[in-house]
C-alpha cells in the first residue's frame, strides 16, 4: 500500500485528512461538511462505544432514545442555550416537494408549509426536558439517569473529518436529580468515567478540569471537560460533563414533590463524547508510516500472514497459522489470518502497518523448520523471532506493552510541551513557536480571555480540578491571580 501522503512536519492538517481517508476510515460524501464513516473507522466506533456503554451501564445508566425533530418554540424557553446554537441549527419548514413548473426538477410544495418549524436536532436537553417534565412528579420518581446513543446536526461552516461535520455520532447523557449535591456528583462522576476511557482505551492522557465561562456549554451552570493535547500542539475537548443546575427544569416547568412535601425544581445534567474521539485517537499516536491503535481499540489485534512460493507450502503453514489463531482467540485477542494469493506477502505487511494493526505475525517454510514465528508492533516497527511455544501468551503480553507504552509516549509529549509562564512576552513566544499547553495566571474575567483570544488565538482550555491554588498576577492585566489555568491553541 503506497504511503504518498505528506509526513507530519510538512503539512499536519494535510497529513490527517490523508491518513483518515488512506486508511479506510472515512471519506467526505455528497452532503457538504458530512462523512461516510468506512467499516474499518464505524470498527473503531463501536469498539469505543461497546465500552462506554458497559461504564455507563455499570455505573447504574439506562439507553433511551429521544425525537429527532424539535419544536422551534422549544428553543426560545432557554435564552443562553438558544443563543449558543442559534447559529448552527438546521431547519425544516416544509414537509412536501412537488415536480417544478418546468417538469425538470421538484421544488418546495409551499401549500406543506409545517405550523411550527422543527430543528434537527444539535443535542436534546429541550425535547428531553419536556418530556421529563411527564415522567417526574415525585421523589421516588426521581434520579433518572439516562443516555442516548445519537446523530445531532450542527451546521459548521469550516469541517474536517471526525474533528468537527455537520453531522457526527455521539452519546448524550440527560440526568434528574433531587439536589444539587446529588447532580454535581453525577457531573463529576461522567467526567471520571470519560477519563478512565481516555487513558486506559485510548491510551490518551487527559487533564480534568472546569471551562471558564467564555467556553462554557450554553444553558450550563459549570462544564467539567478532558483536555488532550495532539501531536501538533494543539488541544482537543475530548469530552464534557454539564452540571446545568435548575436551567432547563425552570425552563420546562419540571418540578417534584419532596420528601418534605414541598414543590422544588430538579437539578439536570447532561454529558457526551462524540466520533471526535476518533480524531484524537489518530493524531494522538499515528507517524508517518499511517495510523497508529491502541490494542484495545483495533478492530484487528494481530494479523498472520503467511509466506510462501507453492501451493502445499500454504497448505502447511496455514495449518500452524490457524492453530495459533484459535489460541489467540481464546485469549479473547481479535485475529485475521491473511491468506489472500491475490497479493504478496510485502504489500499485506505495509497495508497494515499502514493500517495500524498492532501486532503482525509472519510465518513462512523456514519458521515451519523452526518452530518460529517472525513478529512485528506496529508502535515501534520492531522485529523479532519467537518460538512458537506458548505464542498466545507472549502475543497477549507484548499486546499489554504497546497499549501502556503509547500511553506513556503520548504523556510524556505532553509533559515536554506544557510550559508555565509568567509574563505577556514568554506566554505569545511560547503560544506562537512551542505551543501545547500554557500555564499561566488570569485575572478571571471574560473580558481578559477574550482579549487573549483576539491577540494569539489561544483559549483557556480548562482550569485544573487538581492544581493547587498559587498567587500571582494574570499575564494580561497584572491583576492578582489565584490559580494558574490552561492556554493552548485548540481544534
Amino acid at each position: 500500500m503506497a504511503k504518498d501522503f505528506p509526513t507530519r512536519e510538512e503539512n499536519y492538517a494535510q497529513w490527517y485528512n490523508d491518513l483518515v481517508i488512506k486508511a479506510d476510515l472515512a471519506e467526505n460524501s455528497a452532503v457538504r461538511g458530512s462523512m461516510v464513516i468506512k467499516p474499518y473507522g464505524y470498527a473503531i466506533w463501536e469498539k469505543m462505544q461497546a465500552t462506554l456503554d458497559k461504564m455507563f451501564k455499570d455505573s447504574g445508566h439506562v439507553n433511551a432514545y429521544f425525537p429527532l425533530f424539535i419544536p422551534k418554540s422549544f428553543f426560545s424557553k432557554e435564552a443562553s442555550h438558544v443563543e449558543g446554537f442559534a447559529k448552527e441549527c438546521a431547519v425544516v419548514t416544509h414537509y412536501r416537494l412537488k415536480n417544478s413548473p418546468d417538469g425538470k426538477g421538484v421544488v418546495v410544495d409551499e401549500d406543506a408549509k409545517l405550523e411550527e418549524e422543527l430543528i434537527v436536532r444539535p443535542t436534546s436537553e429541550t425535547i428531553i426536558w419536556d418530556t421529563y417534565r411527564n415522567w417526574i412528579q415525585s421523589y421516588r420518581d426521581l434520579p433518572i439517569l439516562v443516555n442516548q446513543w445519537a446523530n445531532v446536526v450542527r451546521w459548521e461552516m469550516r469541517t474536517r473529518l471526525f474533528l468537527r461535520t455537520a453531522e457526527f455520532l455521539w452519546q448524550e447523557g440527560h440526568t434528574a436529580h433531587a439536589t444539587k449535591e446529588e447532580a454535581i456528583e453525577e457531573t463529576l462522576k461522567i467526567l471520571d468515567i470519560y477519563a478512565k476511557f481516555a487513558e486506559e482505551w485510548m491510551a490518551v492522557p487527559v487533564l480534568k478540569g472546569v471551562k471558564s465561562p467564555n467556553e462554557r456549554f450554553a444553558g450550563a451552570v459549570d462544564t467539567y471537560c478532558i483536555e488532550a493535547l495532539m501531536q501538533d500542539g494543539k488541544a482537543l475537548q475530548a469530552g464534557t460533563s454539564h452540571f446545568l443546575g435548575q436551567n432547563f427544569a425552570k425552563a420546562f416547568d419540571v418540578k417534584f414533590l419532596s420528601k418534605e412535601n414541598k414543590l422544588e425544581y430538579v437539578w439536570a445534567t447532561s454529558w457526551g463524547v462524540s466520533t471526535r474521539l476518533m480524531g484524537a485517537l489518530i493524531m494522538a499516536h499515528s507517524d508517518d508510516n499511517g495510523l497508529v491503535l491502541p490494542p484495545k481499540l483495533a478492530p484487528v489485534q494481530v494479523v498472520i500472514v503467511p509466506i510462501y512460493r507453492k501451493l502445499e507450502q500454504l497448505e502447511q503453514i496455514s495449518e500452524v497459522a490457524l492453530k495459533v489463531k484459535e489460541k489467540l482467540e481464546k485469549l479473547g485477542i481479535s485475529v485475521k489470518y491473511d491468506d489472500r494469493d491475490t497479493f504478496k506477502p510485502g504489500w499485506k505487511f505495509s497495508e497494515y502497518e499502514f493500517k495500524g494493526v498492532p501486532v503482525r505475525l509472519a510465518i513462512g517454510p523456514r519458521d515451519l523448520e523452526n518452530n518460529t514465528v517472525e513478529v512485528a508492533r506496529r508502535d515501534t516497527l520492531e522485529k523479532e523471532v519467537l518460538q512458537l511455544e506458548d505464542i498466545d501468551t507472549k502475543v497477549k503480553n507484548l499486546l499489554d506493552q504497546i497499549q501502556k507504552k503509547l500511553y506513556y509516549k503520548a504523556q510524556s509529549f505532553r509533559d515536554d510541551n506544557t510550559t508555565a509562564v509568567d509574563t505577556w512576552d514568554e506566554f505569545r513566544d511560547v503560544i506562537e513557536n512551542k505551543g501545547g499547553f500554557v500555564l499561566a495566571h488570569w485575572d478571571g474575567t471574560p473580558e481578559t480571555e477574550e482579549k487573549i483570544k483576539e491577540e494569539t488565538k489561544a483559549t483557556i482550555r480548562t482550569i485544573p480540578l487538581d492544581t493547587k491554588k498559587e498567587s500571582g498576577k494574570c499575564i494580561y492585566t497584572g491583576k492578582t491571580s489565584t490559580q494558574r489555568v490552561i492556554f493552548a491553541r485548540a481544534y
